[in-house]
């Protein structure tokens, strides 16, 4: 029987670890919900996130019959992996940023995490660079604008390249060698990243990592059609433009997930 897989994200960056679940697991379907009514994460307090998150995420594995949740979102696993698992008795994998890889691959022994601010101020992130690169340097880059621009084109709307450049440059400038994508919304930009930081400087992200978690906690069948998708979205509507490429990639369906945390705004 096919497993339901569902995705968990404040946006459309999510999909970037779904598109590396999916290729291992075609035949599974999947629900993906992106809380785009209280987008960015990253600059939301901390407990309003984790109470927001847990209730959000809870009622949509009721409604997709869920059999794993997959919270592709880096701000919301730095925090809410505990109170979720406490209260689901499902798996839950978060994504964690790759900086064990990253000081591994780095011949400088000089990498950057590239995430939102919550992402690179938290102590999660901290105890990371103790454990796995403690003899990197580790420079942090903290920016919320670049998930608006991966929105921005998911929305097939043209990508702000003034904007890209000047939040780059402090990167190009430092001489790092290994950038780590600490926003899962930031693999979306990686041909826009990697033509301004030039090819000298190699991007790491986790969705192979997380998809590679997936597959070692399900005992799906895994040979049959493919699977369904669908998504589910928190404001009242999306963009003509945003539709549009959910449904390219492979969404039956994108509809609003009403419930009552998100209509009082709690």
């Amino acid at each position: 029987m096919s497993a339901n897989i569902l995705v968990f994200d404040s946006g459309v960056g999510g999909l970037s670890i779904l598109a590396a679940v999916r290729e291992q697991l075609p035949s599974a379907n999947y629900c993906y919900l992106f809380d785009n009514a209280r987008l960015p994460y990253g600059e939301l307090d901390e407990q309003e996130l984790v109470q927001g998150c847990v209730t959000l995420i809870s009622q949509a594995v009721a409604q997709c019959q869920a059999d794993i949740v997959v919270v592709a979102c880096n701000s919301a696993s730095t925090l809410i992996l505990p109170a979720l698992r406490s209260c689901l008795t499902i798996p839950v994998v978060g994504v964690v940023p790759a900086i064990k890889p990253a000081a591994a691959l780095s011949h400088k022994k000089h990498l950057g995490l590239l995430a939102t601010p919550g992402t690179v101020n938290r102590q999660y992130t901290q105890d990371l660079i103790d454990q796995f690169a403690s003899n990197c340097r580790v420079d942090r880059f903290g920016s919320s604008e670049l998930v608006y621009l991966a929105e921005d084109k998911m929305a097939q709307k043209p990508v702000d390249r003034e904007a890209l450049h000047r939040i780059l440059e402090p990167i190009k400038a430092s001489g790092l060698d290994t950038l780590v994508l600490g926003c899962t919304h930031f693999p979306i930009l990686r041909e826009e990243l990697q033509r301004e930081l030039g090819e000298s400087v190699h991007l790491l992200d986790s969705s192979n990592a997380i998809a590679a978690r997936v597959v070692s906690l399900l005992d799906a069948d895994n040979s049959g059609e493919r699977g369904k998708s669908r998504a589910l979205f928190t404001t009242n509507t999306i963009s003509e433009g945003l539709s549009k490429t959910l449904a390219a990639w492979g969404f039956s369906s994108a509809t609003a997930f009403n419930d009552s945390l998100m209509k009082t705004g709690s």
